[in-house]
């Protein structure tokens, strides 16, 4: 899967910058939003809790997709204007707690 950013904007009111990309991926399924995330925060410098994929939309009977980001400044930011709907689909899923009941 290969991201490229086609365009950039500052959004001074929210503090945050709004970035638009393409992602091809060859061969493989639409990515998973939490990958398209990972490879965001490497490509963009940043750290994880501070970006929101808004979308990703793949293109019809093509190994490409569009999608939306918003990196935010500040984490207070984007508990400002996030909804926490937006916020919960944005984070990592939990590993669920090891059992300590052992079959004896």
């Amino acid at each position: 899967m290969e991201i490229e950013i086609t365009e950039k904007k500052e959004n001074i009111l929210f503090d945050r910058t709004e970035v638009k990309f393409n992602c091809l991926y060859e061969g493989e399924a639409t990515p998973k939003l939490l990958d398209v995330k990972s490879k965001l925060v490497a490509l963009l410098d940043t750290k994880k809790e501070l970006i929101v994929v808004d979308n990703i939309q793949p293109g019809y009977g093509e190994p490409k997709a569009t999608g939306y980001a918003k990196v935010y400044g500040r984490e207070a930011s984007l508990l400002d204007v996030e909804k926490p709907s937006v916020i919960a689909k944005n984070k990592e899923p939990e590993a669920p707690a090891e059992e300590e009941d052992e079959a004896e």
